[in-house]
């Protein structure tokens, strides 16, 4: 018999493991005799071992144990016929039995003995390699490599593809590289299924310069790449957002005489849509139909959910109607984009129509249809809507997720119902839901929102005891109900600890804290921090590589700034950044355009007060009754009686307008 063990490595007799797995069973299975095991070998052929071992498993069916060895005895004989299809039906079977009196890695020893300790001529070490795959097959990969690292023979190519796909299932690509490195020093050459199983590996890292790496060695090695591999790497490139490079590879494809399949079109008709040019999405549902490839309900279902998104909702209904055309029928997932379009446009009691009328198809509601339903309800303040569907999911005997009830507690935070958002959280621990990250912002924004920032930096100390880090949501929150307060020193450890957690602020952050210090008189630190964590050109951080840990500095940034600086009378500085604002294509609004002119008016500077009213009106903000008075207060104090003379004139007509308005 080959020896399969080094010297080191010391496997227990199968006879010892059933004893020790199967106790009860032992006693018997010691009196078994090994003739049905002889007459196995001795059989003339394959079919005729076969047709011996069923024989003896209709009189003991629910032993697999005692024919161990017959078992193994046809396994290597039909391995040594060459028959390793049969033989892996027959292998998988003996797992999936024995598997359901134990876990697999004692299962995986007991089968692995059996098969190693056959004394026969008819011994096949091949045996070894169809019980990794069907380990692989069976979603156990850890007892696959087992049987691996205690094998001493080779195995087939297709062996290691088993073991890297099972790798790349499980999400332990440093695990496959290393098999794949084990695979080329044993002298064994990649196929293209190995090939395939890599790329799909690098493309599912978001890795497609690497995917198309391998695709290049391939076609130096003469490996023709197939449907399987030109699709990984197409949906490689969507998810990167290269469509023009996945159009590329699909040209190429084409021309090698390799056709596309419905997998393949659905990937790059998803691609588009997620770029939002549908209309590339249905020209090439067009060619798709023109070459004879019949669409399916994934196919619907991406260009439905693109119109949703889009608010084209007539054509999203349109397309439903398209799909009986080709015999395709609507599935739960359609239904919950369709609904989810009809309430992002606010329209609830269409929603509620699919919704019911869902049950008219035979369409069964899921816990993703209700948590949309009830996001939705809330997002509109219909509160007792979304908590009687809440009821009606119990009713259904759905269990609700987190999503769900999240979505209801922030309702009611927003509403500052907090007795009955309070409600829910202990409802959703009964449930045996835990309140996540975004559960505890809720409950901070709720608290925020009714003045009680003490119980709000309660339970942003709770997530912290309960090793949940906050996010940007989180933070953000505490950081402006401090700032709201005045309590700066809060603040900034907040916003201090938030950097240290590695966690970037953004433009809210950033607005919320330099507000704060502007209104407690710290416009130098509100500056220092504008210019420190944004990306304005006032910073010095305009660079042609971009920062992710700076934001782009909006309206209300630069507004408060300016209004802090025009009250401390430095109107230069402000002027800057009212400059800065306008460069970066940051739009003032009127409320900018009446804190700067107040602040060139109170510093007598009259000529840029002219020069800016031209300006705004120029920009398109026309000058509101506000603006007006203020501009003729300052005219007339500064002397510019007839600047002051046309702006009295302009607001008359302009009153007169309005009352005409309001007459007809």
């Amino acid at each position: 018999m080959l020896k399969l063990f080094s010297a080191k490595q010391v496997l227990p007799n199968s006879s010892i493991i059933r004893s020790l797995l199967f106790p009860t069973h032992f006693a018997s299975l010691t009196t078994i005799s090994s003739d049905l095991t002889t007459a196995i070998l001795h059989s003339k052929t394959p079919n005729q071992a076969l047709q011996l071992l069923d024989s003896a498993l209709r009189d003991n069916p629910s032993n697999p144990t005692r024919y161990l060895d017959p078992y193994s005895a046809v396994i290597h004989l039909l391995a040594s016929a060459g028959m390793y299809s049969t033989a892996r039906c027959l292998t998988k079977s003996l797992v999936e039995k024995l598997l359901c009196s134990s876990n697999s890695r004692s299962i995986c020893s007991l089968v692995f003995a059996a098969l190693n300790q056959m004394q026969s001529t008819k011994f096949n070490p091949n045996v070894f390699g169809l019980l990794i795959i069907v380990l692989c097959e069976l979603g156990h990969v850890d007892e696959a490599l087992w049987v691996y690292h205690r094998i001493e023979v080779g195995v087939a190519v297709r062996v290691y593809n088993a073991l890297l796909n099972g790798l790349v299932k499980m999400c332990r690509f440093s695990s496959m590289w290393e098999l794949h490195r084990d695979m080329i020093v044993r002298g064994l050459v990649p196929d293209v299924v190995t090939y395939g199983v890599l790329i799909d590996a690098c493309c599912s890292q978001g890795d497609v310069l690497k995917a198309g790496s391998l695709f290049g060695e391939m076609n130096k090695k003469g490996i023709q790449p197939n449907v399987v591999i030109y699709t990984s790497l197409i949906h490689g490139l969507c998810n990167d957002n290269k469509l023009m490079e996945a159009e590329y590879v699909l040209r190429v494809m084409r021309e090698t005489g390799v056709v596309p399949n419905l997998y393949t079109c659905n990937i790059l008709m998803d691609g588009y849509c997620k770029m939002k040019n549908v209309k590339q999405a249905l020209d090439f549902y067009q060619d798709m139909l023109d070459g004879g490839l019949l669409p399916n309900v994934v196919t619907f279902g991406i260009l439905i959910d693109a119109f949703c998104k889009l608010g084209e909702l007539l054509a999203a209904k349109s397309l439903m109607v398209h799909m009986e055309k080709f015999g395709v029928f609507p599935n739960v997932i359609l239904y919950n984009s369709l609904i989810d379009g009809h309430l992002k446009a606010r329209k609830l009691p269409e929603a509620m129509d699919l919704f019911n009328e869902m049950l008219n198809f035979g369409i069964l509601h899921d816990v993703y249809t209700y948590s949309i339903l009830i996001k939705g309800a809330c997002d509109m303040e219909r509160l007792e809507e979304a908590n009687a569907l809440l009821e009606k999911l119990a009713k259904e005997g759905i269990p609700a997720n987190s999503v769900t009830y999240n979505a209801l507690i922030d309702g009611y935070c927003k509403e500052r119902n907090m007795e009955k958002a309070l409600e829910l959280c202990s409802q959703m621990v009964e449930n045996g839901l835990e309140p996540n990250v975004i559960t505890f912002s809720s409950l901070c924004y709720g608290y925020y929102k009714v003045g009680d920032m003490q119980t709000a930096m309660s339970l942003y100390s709770e997530m912290v005891v309960k090793g949940m880090e906050p996010d940007v949501v989180s933070f953000t929150i505490l950081i402006c109900g401090h700032c709201k307060d005045g309590n700066m020193k809060e603040a900034l450890s907040l916003h201090k600890q938030m950097l240290e957690a590695g966690c970037i602020p953004n433009v809210f952050t950033i607005s919320c804290l330099i507000d704060g210090l502007c209104k407690v008189g710290r416009t130098n630190d509100a500056i220092e921090l504008f210019l420190e964590r944004t990306t304005s050109e006032l910073s010095g951080n305009q660079n042609d590589v971009i920062d992710d840990n700076l934001c782009s500095p909006n309206c209300v940034m630069y507004t408060t700034l300016v209004q802090a600086l025009c009250r401390d009378g430095q109107i230069f500085k402000a002027v800057r950044f009212f400059t800065d604002m306008r460069q970066r294509g940051v739009p003032p609004d009127a409320l900018t355009y009446i804190i700067i002119l107040r602040g060139h008016i109170n510093a007598k500077n009259m000529i840029d007060v002219m020069m800016l009213h031209a300006d705004m009106i120029k920009a398109g903000v026309m000058p509101n009754e506000v603006i007006k008075r203020m501009l003729i207060t300052g005219y007339q104090e500064s002397g510019y009686l007839r600047s002051a003379l046309m702006c009295s004139e302009d607001l008359v007509e302009t009153g007169r307008s309005y009352f005409l308005m309001e007459a007809t």
